[in-house]
């Protein structure tokens, strides 16, 4: 490999370095739609409700909740 071959890849590794990065959010996004994993966001969309629930059910919002069951 030359010296110029070389030096390319490494500004295109740092013009890589220097871009901005996704969010968590955003990489999941980007996963789902590159591995065409569509069935995963009905059980993150669960998952996410329960974990509000319990986390409000310690809360002054408690009441509201248990009417729910």
């Amino acid at each position: 490999m030359s010296d110029n071959e070389s030096s390319s890849d490494e500004s295109e590794f740092e013009q890589l370095a220097e871009e901005q990065q996704l969010s968590l959010f955003g990489e999941f996004v980007l996963f789902i739609k590159e591995n065409k994993a569509w069935w995963m966001i009905p059980i993150l969309l669960v998952l996410v409700a329960v974990t509000a629930l319990v986390a409000l059910s310690s809360t002054g919002a408690a009441p509201f909740i248990y009417t729910l069951f």
